[in-house]
């Protein structure tokens, strides 16, 4: 009981901080995202064994680039398609090295560009999703977040209730198929529910969102779990009281951040 309440409370405060920052303005939102991504980087670079701090000085300079420099650019579509490219190619990296049985052996330059595109650029994307043409669309990053919880908490329950069949026992032995179909139904449940009551997208868009957030997003909660595996620990850190690292709390989103931000680009370009 101790323990349940301890998450809760870790949960209740992790989620009020999010929209706290989104609400207050775009700034506190990078500005939360910066320190999200490089704690993210930290813990990952411990469980990779990842040496030396160069990585870190890489991330500032990428974000300050995209953050903050990016709009002064004439060329700034191409910078972010460059990133953006970077970014999926090492997710997909990372894809195959989980769905093989032999694992990639990474050099230290490549735990390195591994961690820069995939922590980093997914911090970076993550926090580029809310930026229209025209505004800061906080429904739309929060949508995103409301889909993820909302995959997260019905794919435990679900699963903890009537999970058989285990999804991917070899990386995640709790982790089950009924659990899986179970948080993409009440995702998309919510995708209709983000598009009843807001203006960002129309239900056709919600829908491929929230089946892009759901699939790439469950895909790098595995990846996740495939390097702690490796690396032999349980949670990437200790900082969340009861729910273990930063980046057991996001490394859903970082991976899906990506991906989701080249499918809002595609709504853009065919609207």
């Amino acid at each position: 009981m101790r323990e349940l309440l301890k998450r809760s409370i870790t949960g209740v405060l992790y989620v009020l901080l999010l929209l706290a920052a989104v609400f207050l303005s775009n700034d506190a939102f990078d500005f939360l995202f910066l320190i999200f991504g490089l704690v993210c980087l930290y813990e990952f670079k411990r469980i990779i064994r990842l040496r030396g701090y160069l990585v870190f000085i890489a991330f500032l300079l990428l974000w300050w680039v995209y953050i903050y420099i990016l709009n002064t650019i004439s060329y700034k579509e191409t910078l972010k398609t460059l990133l953006l490219i970077a970014c999926i190619s090492f997710d997909l990296l990372l894809l195959i090295d989980l769905f093989t049985i032999k694992k990639i052996r990474y050099s230290n330059e490549m735990k390195f560009l591994t961690s820069l595109f995939y922590i980093g650029g997914g911090c970076i994307f993550l926090t580029m999703i809310p930026y229209r043409i025209d505004h800061f669309a906080k429904p739309l990053i929060i949508g995103i977040f409301i889909l993820i919880w909302v995959n997260d908490s019905f794919a435990y329950l679900v699963g903890k209730t009537f999970g058989k069949r285990k999804l991917f026992e070899r990386v995640s032995p709790k982790k089950t198929i009924e659990g899986f179909l179970g948080g993409l139904f009440f995702a998309l449940l919510a995708a209709y529910l983000l598009y009843r009551y807001g203006h960002e997208l129309n239900l056709a868009q919600w829908i491929l969102l929230a089946l892009v957030v759901v699939i790439t997003g469950s895909l790098g909660d595995l990846v996740e779990s495939m390097f702690k595996r490796r690396a032999g620990v349980k949670d990437s850190g200790a900082i969340l009281p009861g729910h273990g690292g930063l980046l057991d709390r996001l490394d859903s989103l970082v991976f899906a951040a990506p991906f989701a931000y080249l499918m809002l680009q595609i709504f853009n370009y065919v609207s």
